[in-house]
């Protein structure tokens, strides 16, 4: 590796770190975390005291796959896997969640997969 990578990625695990000091679920609230790659985006759930995954939603998750052809763009596929997150907490009684934008700034696809996740009836 370079200079320039090792630099990025050690300002990119200081804002992840910065985020996470501030944000840790709980049982009544667990953690909201997004993860967005340039094709893909997905959402967790996450319970940090057992350290467990709740709910979990990908774009390339097998059962999104006829959601995720008639999505055109990126933004359309986040607030579909916001929703399908959503929909899979609401199923398992989690109704309230706290957003951890994971070292992201919170715009664009971020953004979309909380309001995806709002519209579905989650609240942050």
């Amino acid at each position: 590796m370079t200079d320039r990578q090792l630099i990025k990625i050690f300002k990119e695990e200081r804002r992840r770190r910065r985020v996470r000091k501030k944000v840790t679920g709980s049982p009544t609230r667990p953690r909201l975390c997004v993860f967005r790659s340039l094709r893909n985006i997905s959402a967790q759930i996450i319970d940090d005291v057992s350290g467990m995954t709740l709910a979990s939603c990908s774009s390339i998750d097998k059962d999104m796959a006829g959601q995720v052809k008639t999505a055109k763009k990126k933004s359309d596929l986040s607030m579909l896997v916001g929703a399908g997150v959503a929909k899979k907490a609401l199923a398992k009684g989690i109704e309230a969640v706290v957003f951890d934008r994971n070292r992201y700034q919170y715009h664009g696809r971020v953004r979309l997969v909380a309001e995806g996740a709002r519209k579905a009836g989650l609240k942050f």
